[in-house]
C-alpha cells in the first residue's frame, strides 16, 4: 500500500494535528510531491556544471569560467535562456504528441524517484513491489523518445527515436535481470528491505556480500545502466555525425529543455537504484572498529545515501567523456550476444549460491 512520508515526524504530525485521514493523507502526498520536486530540479543546474568540470578536466580545458566564479552561473543563464525562448512546432507535426512526448519522459524518473528510501523515514512510497514498480515506470522513458522522434515530422528525428528505443528496450533486459539477481540474493523486491539486508560493515553491502558475483552483478548494472540512459559512450540516438541532433533534433526551449531535465533526473534516479542495491543505500560504512564506527553512525542517513550518490553520478560522467562511441551494430551486438546472457549465467550462479550456502 502507497503511504507518503508515512513514519516521517512530520507525517505523524500532521495526522495528529488533522482528524481527517483523507484530508491528512493529501496534504501528506501534496509534500512528498514538493520534495521529490525540489530534490530532482534543484540537482540538475548542479550536476550540468559539475559535467561540464568533469569533461573539462578530462579533455584538458577549462569549461564555463566567465559567468560567476569558475562560471557557477553558467548554468542558471542556460536555463533562463531556455524559459524565454519561444517554442514551436515544426510544419507537418502532430502538435499534441509534439508537446506531450517530452512530459512523458519527465514522468518516469519522478515516479521511479519515489521509491527509493533516502533515509530511515525519508521515503515517499514503500510498496512492497518497488524493483518491479520502477522496471515498468522506465518504460514511459521510452515511449517519450519515440512519440516525440514520430511526432516531429523529421526523418533525423524518427531514426534517432527508433535507434534510441532499440537501444533502451535491449538493454532494459539486463538492467531488469540484474535488479532480479538483487531480489532474488536479499529475498525481497521491496526497497527499504533491501538496504536493511545489507545492515553491518561494508563487507555486507550486496557488491561485496557475495565473492565476486556481488562486483560482476554491479558492473553489469553500471553498464546496462548507462546504456538504458541513452548517454554516451551509448548515445547513439543523438550521433551527430549521423542524426543532426537525434529524436530531440525539432525542440527547443523549454520542450528541449525537459528531454534535457530528464536525462539528469534520470541520471540521479539511477544512481540512486544503484546505491541501495549494491552500497548499502542509507546505511553508513561502518568497518568494523568500533570507535570509528560510533563516528560514522552519528552522520544522519541521507548524508551517506548523498555521497553515495555523487560517487556514483561522478563515475557515469567519467565514462561519458572517456571512451568513444560504438557503432550502432557493435553496441546491439554486445546486448545480445554477451550482456544478456552474461546477465542469465548470473542468475544461475545466484541460485547456486543460495542454494548451496544459503
Amino acid at each position: 500500500m502507497m503511504n507518503p512520508v508515512i513514519s516521517h515526524p512530520l507525517g505523524n504530525f500532521i495526522r495528529e494535528v488533522i482528524p481527517f485521514p483523507e484530508v491528512s493523507f493529501l496534504i501528506n502526498s501534496i509534500i512528498s510531491i514538493i520534495a521529490i520536486c525540489a530534490v530532482a530540479i534543484g540537482t540538475a543546474p548542479i550536476l550540468i556544471y559539475m559535467e561540464r568540470k568533469i569533461c573539462a578536466h578530462i579533455q584538458c580545458r577549462l569549461g564555463p569560467m566567465r559567468l560567476g566564479f569558475h562560471g557557477t552561473l553558467q548554468t542558471i543563464a542556460d536555463v533562463m535562456k531556455l524559459l524565454f525562448k519561444e517554442v514551436y512546432a515544426p510544419k507537418g507535426a502532430d502538435k499534441f504528441l509534439f508537446y506531450l512526448a517530452p512530459m512523458i519522459s519527465l514522468t518516469a524518473p519522478f515516479l521511479a524517484l519515489t521509491m527509493i528510501p533516502f533515509d530511515h523515514n525519508l521515503q515517499v512510497a514503500n510498496l512492497s513491489v518497488g524493483i518491479p514498480f520502477i522496471i515498468a515506470v522506465n518504460g514511459f522513458g521510452i515511449l517519450g523518445i519515440l512519440i516525440g522522434g514520430w511526432a516531429s515530422n523529421n526523418k533525423y528525428s524518427l531514426l534517432g527515436s527508433l535507434r534510441s528505443g532499440a537501444q533502451m528496450i535491449s538493454y532494459e533486459i539486463s538492467f531488469a535481470l540484474v535488479l532480479l539477481f538483487v531480489v532474488m540474493v536479499s529475498g525481497s523486491a521491496n526497497l527499504m528491505e533491501i538496504t536493511q539486508s545489507q545492515s553491518g560493515t561494508i563487507l555486507d553491502w550486496w557488491i561485496i556480500k557475495i565473492p565476486v558475483l556481488g562486483f560482476i552483478a554491479f558492473i553489469m548494472f553500471f553498464i546496462s545502466s548507462t546504456a538504458e540512459l541513452n548517454r554516451a559512450p551509448f548515445d547513439i540516438a543523438e550521433a551527430e555525425q549521423e542524426l543532426t541532433g537525434g529524436y530531440h533534433t525539432e525542440y527547443n526551449g523549454t520542450a528541449f529543455a525537459m528531454f534535457y531535465l530528464a536525462e539528469y533526473i534520470n541520471l540521479v534516479t539511477t544512481s540512486s537504484l544503484a546505491t541501495t542495491c549494491f552500497l548499502g543505500g542509507f546505511l553508513p560504512p561502518l568497518i568494523g572498529i568500533e570507535s570509528v564506527d560510533l563516528l560514522m553512525m552519528k552522520v544522519p542517513g541521507f548524508i551517506w545515501f548523498a555521497a553515495k550518490v555523487v560517487f556514483m553520478i561522478s563515475a557515469y560522467m567519467v565514462v561519458r567523456w572517456t571512451f568513444v562511441r560504438p557503432r550502432v551494430d557493435q553496441l546491439m551486438d554486445f546486448e545480445w550476444k554477451f550482456l544478456l546472457p552474461a546477465n542469465l549465467l548470473l542468475l544461475a550462479l545466484g541460485a547456486t549460491y543460495i542454494a548451496v550456502l544459503g
